[in-house]
């Protein structure tokens, strides 16, 4: 499917009566649907969290926190969620901030996408990522005006990470929930070249696939320190409605601790404060906070758990990347037998980088003190997993790709010349020979001698030899 097809589709589609969509003259300026979006989203973000905050103030009230700090608080978890520091009195800097609570404005900013696209004459890619520019821009004004009313002596969030934050979520999000509206994901997809296809998908299913097995590693360390983790509530002592919030706070940093076993599994670790270090060749861990997903690491010294697990926890990376490197092959076999190697490579430093990314927003500091360094360190999770599920995928992709293009070799097909002439021999072969390789779908590649039929009517006078004799 053509981009122009493609579009023509999605602009009937997008004013159909079906869809429920409005006509072009009944539409809204794209600039203002956007900033309504982006006050809406923004309005209902406030309103869930503050009837948290409200549920909290009222269970355990505070005689210094009014109906005022209430709405500061709801506003500072807003941020929060957008993964905002905060800097707090007498305690520092506060980066290491759950990813789960940005999962609330998250979706909201995709279903703004949708509703620009059914609520816009919006058409194409292009309009798409118009219409997310169009909700960002508003939304940022919105996160660096809620961060300077929201700043008091006890809490501060800072201002220009507000404005950076509040855009690139918004982006984002509103960016694919307007792409998912306009057309399926294989369609969309269509547009892009097989080449760059295979690279995405084949780190799609990497990252998938290490994510899944990090969520495993998660549940199993919770299961086997139940102890731990009961008498850390237990110590806690939260009362009912601030064990729902407690619990409410363990499902936002469950993302994180995801990625924390991520990167054990890669070989870096994390470290839980300044001189500490959670690996698979063991643990180096002081007094931690009393809290209760901390409950599951592991304390042992030279490693922890028996051989065959802690053999299939550092082969993961690897099995990650063979299947990333299959699909890379499958996706986009070539003849070139060094291209799919270097595809799976490029699949394999796109997933580092991205989980650089990820490691970097799933640690950061608790303070100035000892909590001043939390999480796995970015910059050896990207190298890692790149080095890793890279080479993986290079091996993979590499021996695939062999076996697919040894196995259609004999498939390349080859048609005779359809004009006069002989069909075999020298002459045959130089009139037509139609040749189809495995990196070519539809396209053939003729060669044609434009002198076959004369040289074919008029054959070359056999020379006299000894045979011709009387």
């Amino acid at each position: 499917m053509t981009t122009s097809a493609l579009g023509d589709r999605l602009a009937g589609s997008g004013q159909g009566a079906a869809d429920g969509g409005p006509s072009p003259g009944s539409a809204r300026p794209l600039l203002v649907a956007g900033t309504l979006a982006a006050c809406s989203v923004t309005g209902v973000g406030l309103a869930v969290l503050t009837i948290l905050v409200l549920v909290g103030w009222i269970a355990a009230p505070h005689p210094g926190l009014g109906l005022v700090g209430v709405l500061r608080t709801a506003a500072v978890l807003w941020l929060v969620g957008h993964h905002v520091g905060v800097q707090v009195s007498d305690a520092g800097r506060i980066g290491m901030l759950p990813l789960g609570l940005v999962l609330l404005p998250g979706a909201l900013l995709w279903r703004a996408g949708r509703w620009l696209v059914r609520g816009v004459v919006v058409a194409s890619p292009v309009q798409a990522l118009t219409a997310a520019l169009a909700v960002a821009v508003p939304y940022s004004l919105l996160a660096g005006g809620l961060a300077a009313a929201s700043r008091t002596a006890l809490a501060a969030p800072s201002i220009p990470q507000a404005f950076v934050a509040g855009f690139v979520v918004a982006a984002v999000a509103v960016g694919f929930g307007a792409s998912r509206a306009l057309a399926p994901w294989s369609q969309l997809g269509a547009l892009l070249s097989p080449r760059t296809r295979s690279v995405l998908a084949g780190a799609a299913a990497s990252l998938a696939m290490l994510g899944a097995a990090g969520a495993l590693l998660t549940a199993m360390a919770l299961a086997s320190h139940v102890r731990e983790f009961g008498a850390v509530n237990g110590l806690l002592a939260p009362g009912i409605v601030g064990a729902g919030l407690l619990f409410l706070a363990e499902l936002a940093y469950l993302p994180n601790a995801v990625l924390w076993a991520i990167a054990y599994m890669l070989g870096p670790g994390f470290a839980v404060g300044t001189g500490t270090i959670v690996a698979p060749t063991g643990s180096a861990l002081g007094q931690l906070p009393a809290f209760p997903l901390l409950a599951a690491l592991p304390q042992n010294t030279h490693g922890s758990g028996s051989t065959w697990l802690a053999v299939l926890v550092l082969a993961c990376p690897y099995l990650a990347g063979a299947l990333g490197g299959l699909l890379v092959a499958r996706i986009a076999p070539t003849p070139v037998l060094e291209a799919a190697p270097i595809r799976g490579f490029c699949c394999g430093a796109l997933t580092g980088a991205v989980l650089g990314v990820l490691a970097a927003f799933a640690g950061g500091p608790l303070g100035d003190g000892r909590l001043a360094a939390v999480g796995p360190s970015a910059w050896q999770v990207a190298v890692v997993a790149a080095l890793e599920v890279g080479i993986a995928a290079a091996v993979t992709a590499g021996a695939a790709n062999w076996r697919y293009v040894t196995a259609h070799a004999a498939s390349e097909t080859s048609y005779p010349p359809t004009g006069p002439g002989p069909r075999s021999g020298w002459h045959g072969r130089r009139s037509g020979i139609v040749s189809r390789r495995p990196d070519q779908d539809s396209r053939n590649v003729i060669f044609v001698d434009r002198w076959a039929g004369d040289q074919a009517d008029n054959p070359p006078p056999r020379s006299r030899g000894p045979s011709v004799l009387p």
